[in-house]
């Protein structure tokens, strides 16, 4: 036997008190009904009254909730195999970890808030492959599309602002990666969510939309940062904040211009992000869920049988019996005349 929601159980812990409760308050009852009529005179007023019918109407009743706990808790045994066919999009993370990431207008950083943003996104994928494109002057493709979504959290949490040696932004070339690494089969929609503070300090993503379109891949993209922008955090011996050759202060900001152009003309969606919200759940709630899936593999799964029915029904046939008792009780106090 297997339970589909053991944490139910627990429940089971509160019968105890829920019995020493029930029986002491009845104690009381007769206690107090003692006080009010001498004993010796029920059998006169109360004819075959039995005060020990209480006590199994109120055992009736807390068997009949332990077994509603038990059904809640859905036992399960016996099964049988059935093919399931798993339909999804394939989605491609391609994620900016240039230093200009390491800006805090989006606290704690852009980079930890883009890495929350899409660790919250995850909970929403039912059979959905998802990967992973890291970039900054170059790309590389961490995570293959796949559904182990645990094993995509764990390459998640591993990335980080200097994971890619060279430096600076190269939007166009992690586009190109990502391009790439798309099946070539396959009817569902594909989408790029690509998250950046939109620098770029070589090529032209949008040199990439013909392809882009030609081959049905949608960009979305979430634009990490502030208008107003902030001041890089320097490295070990920068000081507070990182300086370019001639010594100045680099301040970054978000460029929506280049990520809106790469996103309407694919047919995605920008958003803007703020403090607390990458806007990655709304984006894949209006727009990405309602794209085209396609039935990515089929396999057979162990489907246990519920056997839930049996506890209801134990608990319904105590609830009949301890009102056919109650029912009995009534019919036993009525004086012949």
């Amino acid at each position: 036997m297997k339970w589909a929601a053991p944490h139910i159980l627990y429940w089971l812990l509160a019968l105890p008190a829920a019995a020493w409760l029930g029986f002491f308050l009845l104690r009381r009852r007769l206690a107090a009904l003692g006080r009010v009529v001498e004993p010796s005179l029920f059998s006169l007023l109360i004819p075959r009254w039995n005060p020990g019918r209480l006590r199994l109407r109120l055992f009736l009743r807390l068997l009949a909730v332990g077994f509603l706990v038990l059904a809640f808790a859905r036992p399960q045994w016996g099964f049988h195999w059935e093919d399931v066919r798993r339909r999804g999009l394939d989605i491609l993370v391609v994620f900016d970890t240039s230093r200009s990431m390491m800006a805090s207008d989006i606290k704690p950083s852009r980079l930890q808030q883009a890495k929350w943003g899409v660790q919250d996104l995850l909970r929403h994928l039912h059979g959905d492959r998802i990967g992973l494109i890291p970039f900054a002057g170059s790309s590389l493709l961490q995570c293959p599309l796949t559904i182990d979504y645990a094993a995509f959290a764990m390459t998640l949490e591993d990335v980080y602002s200097g994971i890619i040696p060279r430096g600076g932004t190269a939007i166009s070339q992690a586009l190109r990666t990502a391009i790439d690494s798309f099946p070539e089969d396959g009817t569902a929609d594909r989408v790029i969510l690509l998250i950046t503070d939109g620098e770029d300090h070589e090529g032209n993503p949008l040199s990439l939309l013909p392809e882009l379109k030609e081959k049905g891949i949608r960009v979305y993209a979430i634009g990490i940062g502030t208008l107003e922008g902030e001041m890089v955090p320097g490295s070990d011996g920068q000081g507070a904040y990182f300086k370019d050759r001639q010594g100045q202060v680099v301040k970054t900001a978000l460029r929506e211009d280049v990520l809106q152009q790469l996103a309407l003309g694919t047919g995605g969606t920008y958003v803007r992000s703020a403090a607390g919200d990458t806007g990655l759940e709304r984006v894949f709630q209006e727009s990405i869920n309602s794209l085209k899936r396609s039935e990515q593999e089929s396999r057979s799964a162990k489907i246990y049988e519920e056997r839930f029915v049996w506890f209801i029904l134990a608990a319904w046939l105590l609830l009949a019996g301890e009102a056919l008792l109650a029912d009995r009780a009534r019919r036993s106090t009525e004086v012949p005349t």
